[in-house]
């Protein structure tokens, strides 16, 4: 069984980071953790700071759901219930991230981002936005029409940032899906969105239990489901997956609930991240660690999902724990 006294090298950075502006999240950062970074999200701050929640606007008033805690329009008696593309805006991911890229760059140039790190884009698989924002009736027609604003964005994004300087993300997070079988579905999905991104930009999968206002959507009960979906979407896909996030509640430094690393099945060149380090548990994260390494040898940290929504303080910790608790990224 692997067993390592070695620090884990490296930290993942989820995407969402509580600061207000692009270029404080990316000095900060980079500040924080020096040499522990592949690469850095832009942080999704302002109205992109709950995730996929400013998504909700690109849907019809009259599909949406609330599960996000937002008001919603009744369905007229007499709607047709039929959509175009038109029915679907634009997700803006695009000029986000090409936005964000141009203050990237002028940090690079003045030195506070070293070079070799790179920009970090991530984008929702299209079913997380579809479940958390359009009614279940609506779902079946409604995705795959907002499936194609997301592949126009990652297309422009591709075009406009080089990719030498790109670094890419896909999260899915698990909810109940309005499709069978689901192991395939999902697998299938990702399969689409993953056509559009060269073999050359490192892709990453961001696999969690997906929660709101910091509960879970499912809570886990081992990692089991997700190095199950991992395996499956790695041998199904045409081009090379480059890292892997699964997430770690605080509660769990048990081996249980790591057992099924063992079985994950995706080469050694994969980077493997564990979302384990948790706000002001010092010795928690060590235990994890611990934990973690019984089963699988080499691995870097990251937080269990984003901290857009994260105070001050926790991220400060958190930040802290990352840094102490690793080693450079090799």
């Amino acid at each position: 069984m692997p067993s390592s006294t070695a620090q884990p090298s490296g930290v993942l950075l989820m995407g969402s980071i509580p600061f207000t502006t692009t270029e404080e999240v990316l000095s900060k950062v980079c500040s924080a953790l020096p040499g522990r970074l592949r690469s850095i999200p832009d942080g999704e701050t302002n109205v992109r700071n709950n995730y996929i929640g400013w998504q909700l606007d690109c849907f019809p008033k009259e599909t949406r759901n609330s599960i996000l805690g937002v008001a919603t329009a009744e369905v007229p008696p007499d709607h047709r219930g039929t959509f175009s593309l038109e029915s679907v805006k634009p997700t803006q991911f695009d000029a986000a991230a090409l936005e964000s890229y141009k203050t990237f760059i002028k940090l690079r140039d003045k030195g506070a981002i070293p070079q070799g790190v790179r920009f970090q884009v991530s984008l929702p698989s299209p079913l997380n936005s579809i479940k958390a924002h359009v009614k279940a009736d609506f779902q079946p027609q409604l995705e795959p029409l907002y499936e194609h604003r997301i592949l126009e964005s990652l297309a422009t994004i591709i075009e406009g940032i080089p990719a030498e300087d790109l670094r890419g993300r896909l999260p899915d997070a698990l909810f109940k899906a309005h499709f069978a079988p689901v192991l395939e579905g999902i697998v299938t999905r990702m399969q689409g969105l993953c056509k559009g991104v060269p073999s050359g930009i490192p892709l990453g999968l961001h696999l969690c239990y997906g929660d709101y206002r910091h509960k879970h959507f499912v809570d886990p009960q081992d990692l089991s489901l997700v190095v199950q979906l991992v395996n499956h979407i790695t041998k199904a896909l045409d081009r090379p997956i480059s890292w892997i996030h699964m997430p770690v509640p605080k509660d769990r430094d048990d081996s249980a609930y790591f057992e099924a690393l063992s079985q994950l099945d995706v080469g050694g060149d994969v980077e493997l991240y564990l979302g384990l380090v948790h706000a002001n548990d010092t010795e928690g994260t060590r235990r994890r660690i611990r934990t973690a390494q019984s089963v699988v040898r080499r691995f870097g940290v990251t937080t269990e999902c984003g901290m857009g929504r994260t105070p001050t303080d926790e991220l400060n910790s958190i930040l802290q724990i990352s840094r102490d608790l690793t080693s450079l990224v090799v």
